[in-house]
């Protein structure tokens, strides 16, 4: 099993000697994505700030790979963690380049002279955060979800294992939240580094975390996958809902290009769960045989590079068979969601046969 890049014991956060939330579990691998989730004031910012060491905790050890982080110098905390709060910050006559030079700090010692890496450095966070072309701009005359993406850039030049950020899609409206998770995800990827966030919008907490930390009261009251934690009615009620109630709303992340690898025969809701689970594996893949009234069509035709659709309505044809048997062959992995075929998708129950018995079916997510 993978070491965690950071992991804590029997963790208390407050103030003082006063506990906001008691006996934290947290543990995050390189590549993942851990969101915590609870109600306004549930301590999620003073988590942050405990783990990150900008605030003292009450009792527990944080763990940085196998490293006490009581007993790692400033230094050594600086180029491991970076750390993205929620305050506005309003810097006079300074350029956006100037606001992610101060990530290299951590390098550049006492100086606080660049080298020619450093400055590359900085070129490479500004394009990942897509911030590059503004360099040159006056930070306070930029919008909101720029300077967002400007703070990213700052923390990415860092080079940290570990990004801890407190809700930072705060302030912006949806498309600068989708499109600073979108580059949270890349991010990720890319560099292969561990991400502890909070985030309000429950929607996006499912479509980019890869575990999810919930906190109710003055306890963490569970960790899991985002589709063990977004099941039966555990969301009301660690929010307390008891006017209306919670549902899954649409917003998607972007879709995986490539070449698909996997194969997913689904419908009537049975493939979501798997479709984002790929999604945010970035693993590219193919959906099929689904009606264009099918509750997993909306979701499919966002999130998956190929999807073989037929009419509503209307059988299967063998047109769009062929077609699906074709892109089978090429992934030669299929996981099959369906377990009951009605009149109008037998030809999914062949297709399911048919990667049977070319020793291609897999169990869901098993083989990936």
């Amino acid at each position: 099993m993978e070491n965690p890049v950071l992991h804590t014991e029997s963790l208390s956060v407050g103030y003082g000697r006063k506990i906001i939330v008691g006996d934290i579990k947290i543990s995050v691998n390189a590549g993942e994505i851990l969101t915590v989730i609870g109600a306004n004031g549930s301590g999620k910012s003073t988590i942050l700030k405990s783990i990150s060491g900008q605030l003292k905790k009450i009792s527990g050890t944080v763990y940085i790979g196998s490293k006490n982080f009581d007993r790692m110098s400033r230094q050594n905390i600086s180029e491991k963690i970076s750390v993205m709060m929620t305050d506005r910050i309003e810097p006079e006559l300074m350029t956006c380049r100037d606001i992610v030079e101060y990530g290299r700090f951590p390098y550049t010692r006492q100086s606080g002279i660049l080298s020619e890496n450093d400055r590359l450095k900085i070129d490479e966070a500004m394009r990942l955060a897509d911030v590059y072309k503004i360099s040159e701009r006056d930070f306070n005359h930029i919008s909101d979800g720029q300077k967002q993406r400007v703070l990213l850039a700052r923390a990415v030049c860092q080079e940290p294992r570990i990004l801890i950020l407190d809700e930072p899609t705060s302030f912006l409206d949806i498309r600068y939240k989708l499109e600073l998770l979108n580059i949270l995800k890349k991010l990720v990827r890319e560099k292969n580094i561990a991400v502890i966030m909070s985030l309000h919008e429950l929607d996006l907490v499912q479509r980019i975390s890869d575990h999810v930390l919930c906190i109710d009261g003055e306890k963490a009251d569970r960790y899991g996958t985002p589709e063990e934690i977004f099941s039966g009615d555990y969301i009301s009620r660690l929010y307390n809902i008891t006017s209306g109630s919670y549902e899954r709303c649409i917003p998607e992340l972007e879709a995986v290009k490539g070449t698909p690898q996997i194969f997913v025969i689904s419908g009537n809701g049975t493939g979501i769960n798997i479709f984002r689970r790929l999604q945010r594996m970035n693993i590219p893949f193919a959906s099929g045989i689904l009606h264009e009234n099918d509750i997993d069509y909306f979701t499919a035709k966002r999130l998956a590079e190929t999807v073989i659709t037929e009419k509503a309505f209307e059988p299967i044809s063998s047109e769009s068979f062929i077609k699906a048997k074709k892109i089978i062959d090429s992934c030669q992995k299929v996981i099959c969601c369906i377990e009951d075929f009605g009149t109008m998708n037998m030809l999914n129950k062949n297709l399911k046969e048919y990667a049977e018995e070319k020793n291609f079916l897999i169990n869901e997510m098993q083989n990936v």
